[in-house]
């Protein structure tokens, strides 16, 4: 019976080995805690706050020591979708993104239970709060102003859990059917108003633009009757000047049929001496050599006069003034050389009367021209 107590005695010294090597090992797994690089972990010793554990291994007190986790990067709430009426009472919905940085981990351990659920709630009634300040339109089209303004409500007591809140997005605001139906008839309304301008505008510009062609249009057309007045004006002056170059023309040539008709008159008489001046021989010299192509020489006296640069200009030919001018001192020449010819009959010793290229083709009409011409020979 000796031996069995040393056995069971062996046994227990064991037994005891193995707890206490058990109790070590547990001892150190509970007193070395790792911490992530992106975390912070509280400390609590007996329930008492001890420290902020960095990243990295640490070592606390084994069985007594409890951490608490907290994730120092940006985190995302989602903000429930939320019932709100306007100021204008409209109701609405919305909901929104709401995203924290946890900055001081042991206000956010020791100043709030849950700082998530914390945040959450506090959005959710700020967010009712901001859109039943505003109209329904503003709640439409203002969404940067209700972001900053939710962020703005929410950064005073967020700021005192350790908690920043980084940026707030409202995603949808909705408003109820009713007010949808209503939004989609005043959209549809203010298009066809809009396209009823648009196309008054468009008739008005029409309109402006036909009047403004037509306006040019009945100044061009002025300017072409006033060209057209004035090139008339220019034809009929050019018709007068060539009227009076034919006058000319014809009155010279009665002046030479008259002066043939003369010729023949005196050839047929009895005497054989004739008088005659020297403008009527000029004119039968030049009629004759049209007839018959001789050489008879002219004199300048009658020469028919070219029409001038002024006058070309206006067909151009000259002005009407200026050739009746011309004509009219032309006349004057043919008048001087007359009396300059009828000087020299008298320096030639010829006696009697000497009568004018008038006179003769008076005759010529049915005076006695023989008369003269025995008179004269005598």
């Amino acid at each position: 019976m000796a031996p069995l107590p040393l056995q069971f005695a062996g046994l227990t010294v064991t037994v005891v080995g193995l707890l206490f090597l058990l109790v070590v090992v547990a001892a150190v797994y509970s007193a070395i805690v790792i911490v992530d690089a992106y975390e912070k972990q509280a400390l609590t010793v007996f329930g008492e706050y001890r420290k902020l554990l960095e990243p990295g291994i640490n070592v606390v007190p084994p069985f007594v020591s409890r951490t608490y986790t907290f994730d120092m990067r940006t985190q995302t709430l989602d903000v429930p979708r939320q019932e709100a009426i306007t100021r204008d009472n409209s109701p609405v919905t919305a909901d929104a993104v709401v995203y924290i940085k946890v900055m001081d981990a042991k206000k956010a351990f020791l100043e709030v239970e849950d700082y998530k659920t914390a945040v959450s709630n506090l959005a959710q009634t700020t967010l009712r709060a901001v859109l039943g300040d505003m109209e329904l339109d503003d709640t439409l089209n203002k969404r940067q102003e209700i972001n900053a303004r939710i962020r703005k409500e929410l950064d005073e007591p967020t700021d005192e859990w350790g908690i920043r809140v980084e940026s707030v997005e409202v995603r949808e605001v909705n408003p109820s059917k009713d007010v949808q139906q209503a939004m989609e008839q005043q959209t549809s309304a203010e298009r066809r108003r809009r396209a009823m301008i648009l196309e008054a505008q468009g008739e008005r510009r029409s309109a402006v633009e036909s009047a403004e062609g037509e306006k040019q249009s009945n100044i061009i057309r002025a300017q072409g009757e006033k060209q057209s007045q004035i090139l008339e004006a220019q034809g009929d002056a050019i018709s007068t000047v060539l009227r009076a170059k034919s006058a000319e023309s014809m009155g010279e040539r009665a002046i030479i049929d008259k002066g043939m008709e003369a010729l023949v008159d005196i050839g047929q008489g009895e005497s054989t001496t004739f008088v005659l001046p020297q403008e009527l021989t000029s004119l039968v010299g030049r009629y004759g050599k049209q007839l018959t192509g001789s050489d008879i020489q002219e004199n300048e006296g009658l020469d028919s006069m070219e029409f001038d640069e002024e006058t070309r200009e206006m067909l151009g030919l000259d002005d009407i003034e200026e050739i009746l001018g011309q004509i009219d001192e032309a006349a004057e020449m043919d008048t001087e050389a007359l009396e300059q010819e009828a000087e020299a009959v008298k320096s030639g010793d010829i006696s009697g009367d000497i009568k004018s290229a008038d006179e003769i083709i008076s005759g010529a009409d049915g005076e006695d021209v023989e008369t003269d011409a025995e008179a004269e020979t005598e």
